[in-house]
């Protein structure tokens, strides 16, 4: 065998090996070696995540990462991101997971894969009880705050395009400018609706109609099928026992949905 022969054959064993090696890691394996998951969550979407008067992260998602993170036995690093640069965040490795009221959607599933669903959140408009609106209709000419990329932010823009948007980064921005006046009208959960009202009473918002219904999943990036498992495992166990309801109830005060508890089990 020639000199070479001999570099070429050497070469192709590295490579060979370097992509042996490629296949075997998974993402499941790293997050064990680091002994740390870091976990994307919007800390400006209560009762979601936000930061307490103690400066503490806190809210049901925030809740909800600590349990997976002691169940699996690492540490848990919160990534604070915002509504839209949560799944950019996963993209770009700066998580490994996304526990943030992500809603599982088509668009999003070509991007990220996603744990059987843990939660459902509402996507519904509020007002103060004096504003006369019913339905997207109603929405024509109006001011509206979204949050910029949520889901409300899409269909208030599909079904009622004569709306006037006034898109907020976060959550917390969201609520303020409807408990201050800057708008009247909100498109949110049901549970920061009652959050609005709870921050001025002067203004008692109420929820005037539901737009629709998400299923609530745990996002990471695709091709992990190891850690894919070990979170729908996780995400069924602590359905079945009851400790997600029960974060759920300490932070919206509502249980979760009965049909998403009803199909972990199937």
């Amino acid at each position: 065998m020639t000199l070479t022969t001999l570099l070429r054959a050497t070469i192709l064993a590295l490579g060979l090996t370097g992509l042996s090696a490629a296949a075997s890691a998974n993402a499941l394996d790293d997050i064990k070696a680091a002994k740390k998951i870091r976990v994307g969550i919007d800390l400006g979407a209560p009762f979601y995540g936000y930061i307490d008067d103690k400066m503490q992260a806190v809210g049901s998602d925030v809740e909800a990462a600590r349990l997976l993170a002691q169940d699996l036995g690492v540490e848990l690093e919160i990534v604070q991101t915002t509504n839209s640069a949560r799944i950019p965040n996963l993209l770009s490795n700066k998580a490994d997971l996304i526990i943030s009221s992500l809603s599982i959607t088509p668009e999003r599933a070509k991007a990220v894969d996603f744990s059987i669903p843990y939660g459902a959140i509402q996507a519904a408009v509020g007002a103060p009880k004096d504003v006369q609106i019913s339905g997207m209709q109603d929405l024509a000419g109006k001011r509206v705050a979204v949050t910029r990329g949520g889901p409300q932010d899409k269909l208030i823009s599909e079904r009622a395009p004569q709306a006037n948007l006034v898109r907020f980064d976060d959550e917390a921005a969201s609520i303020t400018a409807a408990a201050s006046g800057q708008t009247d009208i909100v498109a949110i959960t049901p549970p920061i609706i009652k959050a609005i009202a709870d921050r001025n009473p002067s203004r008692p918002f109420e929820v005037k109609f539901v737009i629709e219904s998400y299923k609530l999943g745990i996002a990471m990036r695709q091709n992990e099928p190891e850690l894919k498992g070990w979170v729908d495992e996780w995400v069924k166990a602590n359905l079945q026992n009851g400790k997600l309801n029960e974060i759920h109830l300490k932070y919206a005060g509502v249980p979760i949905p009965d049909e998403i508890v009803q199909g972990s089990g199937q």
